[in-house]
Protein backbone atom coordinates (compact mmCIF):
# COMPACT_ATOMS: atom_id res chain seq x y z
CA UNK A 1 0.00 0.00 0.00
CA UNK A 2 1.35 3.51 -0.93
CA UNK A 3 1.45 6.49 1.00
CA UNK A 4 1.68 9.55 -0.49
CA UNK A 5 3.08 12.70 1.40
CA UNK A 6 2.21 16.49 0.25
CA UNK A 7 5.09 17.88 2.05
CA UNK A 8 7.44 21.17 1.12
CA UNK A 9 8.19 21.30 5.12
CA UNK A 10 11.03 20.29 7.00
CA UNK A 11 8.84 18.07 8.99
CA UNK A 12 7.40 16.40 5.73
CA UNK A 13 10.92 15.54 4.70
CA UNK A 14 11.44 13.74 8.09
CA UNK A 15 8.42 12.05 8.42
CA UNK A 16 8.57 10.82 4.61
CA UNK A 17 12.28 9.34 5.28
CA UNK A 18 11.47 7.70 8.98
CA UNK A 19 8.69 5.87 7.11
CA UNK A 20 10.44 4.71 4.08
CA UNK A 21 12.94 3.79 6.48
CA UNK A 22 10.59 1.52 8.60
CA UNK A 23 9.41 0.11 5.52
CA UNK A 24 6.31 1.77 4.27
CA UNK A 25 5.94 2.72 0.65
CA UNK A 26 5.81 6.26 0.26
CA UNK A 27 5.77 9.21 -1.99
CA UNK A 28 6.48 12.14 -1.18
CA UNK A 29 5.25 15.23 -3.43
CA UNK A 30 6.87 19.16 -3.71
CA UNK A 31 6.11 21.97 -4.98
CA UNK A 32 9.83 22.29 -6.65
CA UNK A 33 10.14 25.88 -5.88
CA UNK A 34 13.58 26.17 -3.88
CA UNK A 35 15.12 22.78 -3.72
CA UNK A 36 14.89 19.56 -4.11
CA UNK A 37 14.92 16.96 -1.49
CA UNK A 38 17.40 14.12 -0.40
CA UNK A 39 15.13 11.07 -0.24
CA UNK A 40 15.57 7.38 -0.68
CA UNK A 41 11.84 7.15 -1.15
CA UNK A 42 9.75 8.49 -4.35
CA UNK A 43 9.47 12.01 -5.22
CA UNK A 44 7.55 13.68 -7.73
CA UNK A 45 8.03 17.43 -8.10
CA UNK A 46 5.83 20.26 -9.41
CA UNK A 47 2.34 19.49 -8.86
CA UNK A 48 -0.35 17.34 -10.45
CA UNK A 49 -2.01 19.05 -12.68
CA UNK A 50 0.81 17.19 -14.90
CA UNK A 51 -0.77 13.80 -13.95
CA UNK A 52 -4.44 15.09 -14.70
CA UNK A 53 -5.14 16.81 -10.56
CA UNK A 54 -5.20 14.87 -7.67
CA UNK A 55 -7.64 13.05 -7.87
CA UNK A 56 -6.73 11.35 -10.81
CA UNK A 57 -3.62 11.34 -9.50
CA UNK A 58 -4.70 9.61 -6.35
CA UNK A 59 -6.67 6.82 -8.34
CA UNK A 60 -4.24 5.74 -10.82
CA UNK A 61 -1.61 5.31 -8.58
CA UNK A 62 -3.39 3.37 -6.27
CA UNK A 63 -2.88 5.56 -3.06
CA UNK A 64 -4.16 4.32 0.20
CA UNK A 65 -3.90 7.26 2.26
CA UNK A 66 -2.81 11.03 1.97
CA UNK A 67 -0.71 12.86 4.79
CA UNK A 68 -0.90 16.66 4.85
CA UNK A 69 2.19 18.18 5.80
CA UNK A 70 2.32 20.95 3.62
CA UNK A 71 3.12 24.44 5.19
CA UNK A 72 0.34 25.46 7.78
CA UNK A 73 -0.57 28.51 5.01
CA UNK A 74 -0.83 26.31 2.25
CA UNK A 75 -4.66 26.36 2.32
CA UNK A 76 -5.50 25.88 -1.03
CA UNK A 77 -3.40 22.46 -1.29
CA UNK A 78 -5.13 21.19 2.14
CA UNK A 79 -8.53 21.94 0.85
CA UNK A 80 -7.60 19.97 -2.58
CA UNK A 81 -6.41 16.97 -0.30
CA UNK A 82 -9.51 16.84 1.69
CA UNK A 83 -11.78 16.47 -1.34
CA UNK A 84 -9.43 14.62 -3.46
CA UNK A 85 -9.59 11.94 -0.33
CA UNK A 86 -13.45 11.94 0.04
CA UNK A 87 -13.49 11.65 -3.80
CA UNK A 88 -11.43 8.80 -3.50
CA UNK A 89 -13.01 7.16 0.06
CA UNK A 90 -9.33 7.03 1.42
CA UNK A 91 -8.13 8.55 4.48
CA UNK A 92 -6.73 12.25 4.56
CA UNK A 93 -4.35 12.68 8.08
CA UNK A 94 -2.55 16.20 8.82
CA UNK A 95 0.43 16.89 10.59
CA UNK A 96 1.43 20.68 11.37
CA UNK A 97 3.39 22.05 14.15
CA UNK A 98 1.95 23.65 16.95
CA UNK A 99 1.59 27.69 17.11
CA UNK A 100 4.33 29.64 18.25
CA UNK A 101 3.06 31.79 21.37
CA UNK A 102 3.62 34.93 22.30
CA UNK A 103 6.24 34.98 25.63
CA UNK A 104 5.54 38.17 28.39
CA UNK A 105 8.42 40.61 26.30
CA UNK A 106 6.92 39.95 23.11
CA UNK A 107 4.88 42.69 21.21
CA UNK A 108 2.57 41.05 18.82
CA UNK A 109 0.16 42.18 16.79
CA UNK A 110 -2.22 39.53 15.03
CA UNK A 111 -3.74 40.19 11.38
CA UNK A 112 -5.76 37.58 8.75
CA UNK A 113 -5.28 39.58 6.02
CA UNK A 114 -2.47 41.67 4.26
CA UNK A 115 -5.36 45.06 4.16
CA UNK A 116 -5.71 45.28 8.01
CA UNK A 117 -1.95 44.44 8.92
CA UNK A 118 -1.23 47.27 5.98
CA UNK A 119 -2.37 49.76 8.32
CA UNK A 120 -0.57 49.23 11.25
CA UNK A 121 2.84 49.74 9.13
CA UNK A 122 1.66 52.97 7.94
CA UNK A 123 4.93 55.17 10.38
CA UNK A 124 7.61 53.04 10.21
CA UNK A 125 10.78 53.24 9.37
CA UNK A 126 12.35 50.43 8.33
CA UNK A 127 10.26 47.08 7.67
CA UNK A 128 11.04 43.26 7.57
CA UNK A 129 8.89 41.03 5.45
CA UNK A 130 9.46 37.25 6.31
CA UNK A 131 5.57 36.49 5.11
CA UNK A 132 6.66 35.25 1.73
CA UNK A 133 5.58 36.64 -1.62
CA UNK A 134 3.54 39.43 -1.69
CA UNK A 135 0.20 40.49 -2.62
CA UNK A 136 -0.53 43.44 -5.48
CA UNK A 137 -1.74 45.41 -2.64
CA UNK A 138 0.84 45.09 -0.53
CA UNK A 139 3.58 46.03 -3.08
CA UNK A 140 1.71 49.37 -4.21
CA UNK A 141 1.56 50.09 -0.37
CA UNK A 142 4.76 49.50 -0.02
CA UNK A 143 5.80 51.85 -2.64
CA UNK A 144 3.93 55.10 -1.77
CA UNK A 145 5.12 54.16 1.89
CA UNK A 146 8.37 54.29 -0.05
CA UNK A 147 7.46 57.54 -1.15
CA UNK A 148 7.07 58.83 2.11
CA UNK A 149 10.82 57.58 3.20
CA UNK A 150 9.54 53.90 4.55
CA UNK A 151 12.37 51.40 3.90
CA UNK A 152 11.21 47.49 3.10
CA UNK A 153 13.51 44.57 3.46
CA UNK A 154 11.98 41.24 1.47
CA UNK A 155 13.22 37.91 2.56
CA UNK A 156 11.86 34.97 0.75
CA UNK A 157 13.38 31.53 -0.43
CA UNK A 158 12.12 32.36 -4.19
CA UNK A 159 12.85 35.24 -6.56
CA UNK A 160 9.76 37.69 -6.19
CA UNK A 161 6.96 37.15 -8.88
CA UNK A 162 6.49 41.18 -9.81
CA UNK A 163 8.38 43.72 -9.78
CA UNK A 164 9.43 45.49 -6.38
CA UNK A 165 9.46 49.61 -5.36
CA UNK A 166 12.57 51.25 -5.24
CA UNK A 167 12.31 51.12 -1.46
CA UNK A 168 12.88 47.51 -0.69
CA UNK A 169 15.40 45.15 -0.96
CA UNK A 170 15.29 41.44 -1.63
CA UNK A 171 17.60 39.49 0.14
CA UNK A 172 17.09 35.75 -1.07
CA UNK A 173 17.99 32.83 1.91
CA UNK A 174 16.79 29.80 2.96
CA UNK A 175 16.53 28.80 6.52
CA UNK A 176 17.21 28.15 9.01
CA UNK A 177 18.46 31.09 10.47
CA UNK A 178 20.74 31.61 13.63
CA UNK A 179 19.41 34.34 16.16
CA UNK A 180 23.07 35.96 15.59
CA UNK A 181 21.87 36.33 12.05
CA UNK A 182 18.32 37.68 12.61
CA UNK A 183 19.32 40.45 15.46
CA UNK A 184 22.28 41.58 12.83
CA UNK A 185 19.79 42.41 10.18
CA UNK A 186 17.72 43.76 12.34
CA UNK A 187 19.99 46.17 14.38
CA UNK A 188 22.23 46.55 10.70
CA UNK A 189 19.23 48.12 9.05
CA UNK A 190 17.02 49.64 12.35
CA UNK A 191 14.54 47.13 11.65
CA UNK A 192 10.92 48.71 13.03
CA UNK A 193 8.94 45.99 12.24
CA UNK A 194 8.78 42.35 11.14
CA UNK A 195 6.01 41.00 9.36
CA UNK A 196 5.50 37.23 9.49
CA UNK A 197 3.76 34.06 9.60
CA UNK A 198 2.75 31.64 12.36
CA UNK A 199 4.41 28.79 10.50
CA UNK A 200 5.59 27.13 14.56
CA UNK A 201 8.69 25.19 14.78
CA UNK A 202 11.73 26.07 15.44
CA UNK A 203 14.16 26.61 12.56
CA UNK A 204 12.27 30.22 11.42
CA UNK A 205 11.79 30.99 15.47
CA UNK A 206 14.89 33.38 16.18
CA UNK A 207 14.03 36.07 14.15
CA UNK A 208 11.22 36.24 17.00
CA UNK A 209 13.72 36.30 19.26
CA UNK A 210 15.60 39.09 17.76
CA UNK A 211 12.58 40.99 17.78
CA UNK A 212 11.83 40.51 21.27
CA UNK A 213 15.79 41.41 22.66
CA UNK A 214 15.49 44.47 19.78
CA UNK A 215 11.62 45.54 21.47
CA UNK A 216 10.65 45.71 18.02
CA UNK A 217 7.03 44.59 17.03
CA UNK A 218 5.59 41.68 15.26
CA UNK A 219 3.02 41.86 12.84
CA UNK A 220 1.64 38.63 12.34
CA UNK A 221 -0.37 36.64 10.38
CA UNK A 222 -3.11 34.02 12.18
CA UNK A 223 -3.38 30.64 10.39
CA UNK A 224 -5.81 30.05 8.22
CA UNK A 225 -9.28 27.56 9.04
CA UNK A 226 -8.55 24.17 7.18
CA UNK A 227 -10.88 21.36 6.59
CA UNK A 228 -11.19 18.53 9.18
CA UNK A 229 -9.46 15.13 8.39
CA UNK A 230 -9.63 12.02 9.90
CA UNK A 231 -6.68 12.39 12.18
CA UNK A 232 -4.73 15.44 13.07
CA UNK A 233 -0.91 15.33 14.35
CA UNK A 234 1.43 17.66 16.03
CA UNK A 235 3.91 15.24 17.20
CA UNK A 236 6.30 13.42 14.44
CA UNK A 237 6.82 10.11 16.58
CA UNK A 238 3.11 9.69 17.39
CA UNK A 239 2.22 10.26 13.05
CA UNK A 240 4.68 7.70 12.14
CA UNK A 241 3.53 5.31 14.67
CA UNK A 242 -0.19 5.62 13.68
CA UNK A 243 0.86 5.48 9.80
CA UNK A 244 3.14 2.30 10.67
CA UNK A 245 0.23 0.42 12.77
CA UNK A 246 -2.71 1.45 10.11
CA UNK A 247 -0.79 0.19 7.30
CA UNK A 248 -0.10 -3.24 9.18
CA UNK A 249 -4.02 -3.37 9.81
CA UNK A 250 -4.81 -2.55 6.39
Amino acid sequence: MRILILGGTADGRHLAAALHKSGCTVVYSIAGLVRQPALECEVISGGFTQFGGLTTYLKKQGIAAVLDVTHPYAKVMSFTARESTQLCGIPCWRFHRPCWRSELDDDWQHYEDWARLLKGLQLKKTVFLTAGQLPELALKTFESLGKQGQKQILRTAVEPKCELPVSMTWHKAIGPFSLEHEREIMANHQVDALVTKNSGGTSMQAKLFAARELNIPVLMFTRPDLPDVDKEFISKSACQSFIEQWLKVH
